[in-house]
C-alpha cells in the first residue's frame, strides 16, 4: 500500500473556500481505481495546516490518479495556499504475524 499524504498552508480567509472542494473532491477520489482511503484533516493545533490522506494499493494506480482531473483540481488549489503543497508517500507494509484489526 502507498500512503500520500498532501499538506496544504490555506490562507484563514480561504480556509473555508478549500475545504468545501476538498471535501467533495475526496468523494470523487475514493472511486478511482486503487483508491482505498481518501480523507480531510485539519490539524487541532493550526486550523490553517490541512491534509489530504490518500491510500493506493499500487504505484500505477497512484500514477493513474496523479495524471487525473481529480488531481488537477488539486493542483488547482495553489492560489488558495500561503505556500505549494508538500506531497509526502510513504510504502507500507503489512508484518506477518500480526493481525489487521476489524
Amino acid at each position: 500500500m502507498i500512503l500520500l499524504i498532501i499538506r496544504m498552508k490555506v490562507f484563514p480567509e480561504k480556509r473555508k473556500e478549500l475545504s468545501q472542494a476538498m471535501t467533495c473532491l475526496a468523494g470523487s477520489i475514493r472511486t478511482e481505481k486503487g483508491c482505498g482511503r481518501c480523507d480531510f484533516c485539519q490539524n487541532l493545533e493550526d486550523e490553517d495546516d490541512l491534509l489530504l490522506l490518500e491510500e493506493w494499493d499500487t504505484r500505477e494506480n497512484l500514477q493513474h490518479h496523479m495524471k487525473s482531473e481529480n488531481f488537477k483540481v488539486i493542483r488547482g488549489t495553489a492560489n488558495l495556499l500561503k505556500v505549494p503543497f508538500e506531497m509526502r508517500f510513504h510504502s507500507v507494509f503489512h508484518p506477518k504475524g500480526i493481525k489487521k484489526p476489524a
